[in-house]
């Protein structure tokens, strides 16, 4: 069998010596160029003239001046809810055979259209990922070993003419034949929709698989992994997986959970961080040297950024019509933007509700630096998810916790806005002490957050809590398991309706 690995990974590099990264600008025009070639007959496509855009001389410019920035309300309200009813030839030609559900955190839920074009592009796009296994050094037996995959049950809602389900779940129900060798926990097992006993025939499953790689959402990975070690009373998880060398992560930021996932190793991994979204597969770390990832460009999905500033987004995280929106192209380095993308899912410039920064445009590298929507900037604060998980792994270190979950929100309290968090820990701390330590977190790191604190944010109160309970009201109001992530930031009353519910945990 080594034979077969050492084969398989010289096929990796002959691969990846005999086709080089793409030109970003002439691979993104391409695109684009591609994208509406192939919906210029749709109601879309008709509606936005792209014919005559494709005549152009300058295609991105025109397609910028026609087509108008979407939100999912918007795409919905104008465009996919036909999709649902039935019809086709609507934003892509066709109909479509499958709908991601999303909980969202940029609309209550959601029913993106999944073509068998998009299905194609994520099945390419994860192979650039397997194909960039050759810069992370694995021996050859490496890819002899099976890929434990935990996502959303692949038994999809059955609709007249589409299925539904989570994105991880109709990706995972169409994997390649070839591939269903490696793949675990196997189509039975992942057709499971409950969560707790997907897990209990994991555990009890395990001792007979030789899983080399894991890939999920570090919060369930994590608690799959203590299900498997208590149930097999195992001291870490490489005593029933000794071949386990690779973690390829996604949906949240890792960092936070590090400390506590890796004390259930004996030995360290690999991670690989991946972007694929309900909307597609954006982009994956194809080098080890860096935690930053690569856009994929030539595989269906045309990219825009929108600079991340009062001027371009309204009240509600939405872009504004008159916004400036630029290329991969006019970018630029360190800077936060709002991610629009394009595909051949019919989403046209559609803001995904991300914001990224670029980390090294040559290489088209990017950090998925928060959410939209998950930006506290109520009176002022303007606090990035990212500013917020680097402030709690601080003040890990600084109290000895395990915080992997914590959500925000501002509040009022006698007439006036404070911030209050509740952080998710393995033990609990002074409550107090931790809200001044966080407070001096985020003034350090963030200057306008400073200067909100000095006028119209008058406090700052943080609650540690057991993280279980946040898992609690995810199982509750939203769902345990798959691609479910549990928001950072809260409107007031979401927020003290979550409160409530903590509050009667007690």
């Amino acid at each position: 069998m080594a034979v077969i690995g050492e084969f398989i990974r010289k096929a990796i590099d002959v691969y990846g010596f005999i086709t080089s990264e793409p030109d970003p600008a002439k691979a993104q025009r391409t695109v684009l160029q591609n994208l509406l070639e192939k919906a210029r007959l749709t109601a879309f496509g008709k509606k936005y003239n792209f014919s005559e855009i494709l005549q152009s001389d300058d295609v991105i410019g025109a397609f910028q001046r026609e087509v108008p920035v979407h939100d999912y309300d918007k795409l919905y309200d104008d465009w996919w809810h036909y999709l649902l009813e039935g019809h086709q030839n609507v934003t892509w030609p066709g109909g479509q055979h499958y709908f991601a559900l999303s909980s969202g955190t940029t609309s209550n839920s959601k029913s993106i259209p999944v073509t068998d074009d998009m299905l194609d592009a994520i099945r390419k796009s994860g192979m650039q990922q397997v194909m960039s296994l050759k810069n992370f050094d694995l021996p050859a037996d490496f890819f002899e070993k099976q890929i434990m995959m935990l996502g959303s049950s692949v038994s999809l809602i059955e609709k007249d003419d589409h299925q539904e389900g989570e994105i991880s779940g109709i990706s995972a129900a169409n994997i390649p034949a070839w591939f269903r060798a490696f793949y675990k926990p196997g189509a039975e097992i992942a057709s499971i929709t409950d969560w707790d006993e997907k897990v209990r025939r994991i555990a009890e499953e395990a001792p007979t698989w030789d899983i080399g790689s894991l890939s999920g959402i570090p919060s369930w990975v994590e608690m799959m992994l203590k299900e498997v070690i208590s149930h097999n009373r195992l001291n870490t998880i490489h005593d029933i997986w000794p071949n386990l060398q690779v973690y390829t992560t996604g949906g949240v930021a890792f960092e936070p959970y590090r400390k506590s996932f890796e004390k259930l190793l004996a030995k360290p991994l690999i991670y690989i961080d991946t972007y694929l979204t309900s909307e597609g597969y954006l982009a994956t770390q194809k080098r080890p040297d860096t935690t930053s990832l690569a856009l994929i460009l030539d595989n269906g999905i045309f990219f825009e950024f929108v600079p991340f500033s009062n001027e371009n987004m309204d009240e509600d995280g939405r872009v504004k019509p008159d916004a400036k929106v630029l290329t991969l192209e006019q970018a630029q380095e360190n800077t936060d933007y709002v991610l629009l993308i394009s595909t051949v899912s019919g989403t046209w410039r559609y803001m995904i509700g991300d914001t990224v920064m670029i980390t090294d445009k040559q290489r088209s590298e990017i950090k998925i630096t928060g959410r939209t929507k998950h930006f506290l900037n109520v009176v002022g604060e303007q606090l990035s998810v990212f500013q917020m998980n680097q402030a709690m792994q601080n003040l890990q270190s600084q109290y000895d916790l395990e915080i992997k979950e914590f959500v925000v929100a501002a509040v009022r309290k006698d007439g006036e806005y404070i911030n209050k968090w509740f952080v998710g820990s393995n033990r609990t701390v002074d409550n107090q002490a931790f809200a001044v330590s966080l407070d001096q977190e985020l003034c350090e790191a963030n200057k306008n957050y400073k200067v909100a604190r000095s006028k119209s944010l008058k406090g700052v109160e943080a609650e540690v809590i057991p993280v279980e309970q946040f898992y609690r009201w995810s199982e509750d109001y939203k769902k345990l398991g798959g691609q479910t992530k549990i928001p950072r930031v809260m409107k007031e009353e979401d927020f003290l309706d979550f409160e409530q519910y903590i509050r009667s945990l007690s």
